[in-house]
């Protein structure tokens, strides 16, 4: 089954509302990122995320963008703050995929006070991407960040620049921070306000991993049961609005791609109340 598309912001395109999270191909083969590709294509998964920092994945998805370019919205991320080093990174990422332009570019964790005084100010990142957007090179600009007080940092970073994009942690768990959660109504009235594309990421994180052995290449330890995916990935898709990114793990991707393409609702908070009692989830930001 496809996934609904929606529209990405004030752009012109239509995305499904799972976005590829492409940092699944940080550490694989082609031959195993070809078939993720067919399981996007399964679910007609039309836009990409990918960063500079994200090992091998801007090479991993070349070979596709060579076959289907026009069939895929894609964003990359620096994480360059001055210009300069910016603009070759941009170029480095240009020629990594092999192509000419990329729809959107994104100021990776824009979340440090100094960096982000550094990348908004002029000679920062933000000089290089309206530069490269009035060349052709990137269409769209946005930030991403982590954090408990990234949803705050969005809200300033939109007083500051009109970025068409944020992306930033929502989950059940996370959404009961009261001072996360108040910040992320604020940031989401603004974006709709504004038609400012709405991206989440974290939807099937249970807890940092600390001491327990990492079974998958996540930072955080993941969900695992489809029927727990399940539970997450609809709480999430039950926001209007919001687009979610799936889970940086090739092996993950195909049950949160499954479940996206079964929303029909989302659980009562009572529903997530129970599970995360029986999960021991935990918040990754406190």
């Amino acid at each position: 089954m496809t996934i609904e598309k929606m529209a990405f912001g004030r752009t012109d395109h239509e995305s499904t509302r799972t976005l590829f999270g492409a940092a699944a191909l940080s550490r694989v083969e082609q031959s195993t990122a070809d078939r993720t590709l067919d399981v996007l294509l399964q679910h007609g998964v039309n836009h990409i995320d990918t960063a500079a920092s994200y090992g091998d994945a801007e090479l991993r998805i070349a070979p596709w963008l060579k076959r289907n370019r026009a069939g895929f919205f894609v964003a990359t991320k620096t994480g360059a703050r001055r210009a300069t080093e910016a603009r070759e990174e941009l170029h480095r990422s240009l020629d990594r995929m092999g192509v000419d332009h990329v729809d959107l570019w994104q100021f990776h964790n824009l979340a440090d006070p100094i960096d982000w005084d550094i990348a908004l100010s002029p000679g920062g990142v933000i000089e290089a991407a309206v530069q490269a957007r009035e060349e052709g090179l990137v269409r769209f600009i946005g930030v991403t960040g982590h954090g408990s007080q990234i949803a705050a940092n969005h809200r300033r970073s939109l007083a500051r620049f009109d970025f068409d994009s944020v992306l930033l942690p929502f989950n059940f768990i996370t959404m009961q921070l009261p001072y996360y959660a108040e910040n992320f109504e604020a940031l989401v009235a603004t974006c709709r306000e504004r038609k400012v594309a709405v991206q989440t990421i974290k939807s099937i994180a249970l807890r940092p991993w600390r001491d327990r052995a990492h079974t998958h290449s996540t930072w955080y330890e993941p969900l695992e049961d489809q029927a727990d995916i399940d539970l997450a990935v609809w709480w999430v898709l039950g926001r209007e609005g919001v687009f979610l990114n799936t889970v940086g793990d090739v092996n993950l991707l195909p049950k949160v791609l499954d479940a996206a393409s079964r929303f029909e609702r989302r659980p009562a908070d009572s529903d997530m109340e129970r599970f995360v009692s029986r999960s021991a989830q935990e918040p990754l930001f406190v």
